[in-house]
């Protein structure tokens, strides 16, 4: 007979493999992008092959950028024996901060070839503006 207080020790070991899987399986599938920017502008490029634009939602929220939606498997067997499947399908988002001079009221995005191009443009900065003080009596 095993004691309890062995059998108390032993879950946790067996259990601890699946502890962070659902975070795993985010990054599993989230999809590979890359940010870049110019004297203009920031670019996000993030590769959604086989998504389609409808399955697709780019928000932006208290400077926080996120591409998120769902590839879907449309599998039709015709008597054909699967061996394996590499595809990945399920949902996905990701999230980029941007930084202080994005202009996020001017973001556009689109969909070309299985790679979704983020453009976010830069504001101009604020000029310092030199203005006269009026000067009271007493």
């Amino acid at each position: 007979m095993v004691e309890k207080s062995h059998m108390a020790g032993l879950w946790p070991a067996l259990y601890e493999p699946f502890r962070n899987m659902g975070t795993r399986m985010a990054e599993w599938l989230a999809p590979a992008s890359d940010a870049s920017s110019d004297d203009s502008a920031y670019r996000i490029s993030v590769e959604l092959p086989g998504v389609s634009e409808k399955d697709i939602d780019v928000s932006v929220h208290d400077g926080v950028v996120t591409v998120k939606g769902e590839k879907t498997s449309e599998r039709e067997e015709k008597g054909d024996t699967w061996f394996f499947s590499e595809r990945q399908f399920g949902s996905f988002s990701r999230s980029f901060r941007l930084p202080a001079d994005a202009d996020g009221e001017k973001i556009d995005a689109r969909l070309k070839d299985g790679v979704l191009a983020v453009t976010v443009p830069k504001q101009a900065p604020d000029e310092p503006k030199a203005r006269k003080i009026k000067i009271g009596k007493g």
